[in-house]
């Protein structure tokens, strides 16, 4: 049984591993502490219709989680938040990405349609990244004050 997060609504779904090893993986992946083997199962078929559908992104662990980035760069809440920081025409604000991330114009565009998608997941990222940021900085501030006295 499957239960989307976003929802109440449930959808059951049976399948029929075929090829061998499959549903060993799973069920290892699994127990390796990544949750129910329905929630890896669910997890990873997410990712890879995202990934069938937004070519050059792919998804990674890190500190706050899994989240899209692109295979060989940033994240793309990275590229997003640079993106919207930027002023000028659609060409320029990609040109003047790529150039700062080191990034080619088709990857800054792949961010950019994976943004476009999901804009509310990355938001979300975007959100959560500035409040650690002013976080991070007011315990720098209040280190300052505390030394400079």
């Amino acid at each position: 049984m499957v239960i989307n997060d976003y929802t109440t609504t449930m959808t059951v779904l049976s399948i029929r591993f075929k090829r061998p090893g499959v549903y060993e993986r799973l069920k290892l992946c699994a127990a390796q502490g990544r949750g129910s083997i329905s929630s890896v199962g669910e997890r990873l078929i997410d990712e890879g219709l995202r990934m069938e559908a937004h070519p050059g992104i792919v998804f990674r662990e890190g500190p706050s989680g899994r989240r899209a980035g692109l295979a060989t760069g940033p994240d793309v809440w990275e590229v997003a938040g640079l993106l919207r920081g930027l002023r000028g025409s659609v060409e320029q604000r990609v040109d003047r990405a790529a150039a700062q991330l080191s990034l080619t114009e088709g990857q800054v565009r792949a961010a950019s349609r994976y943004y476009a998608e999901f804009s509310e997941e990355i938001d979300t990222e975007l959100a959560a990244n500035d409040e650690a940021a002013d976080h991070e900085l007011a315990m720098w501030e209040n280190e300052r004050r505390l030394l400079s006295e």
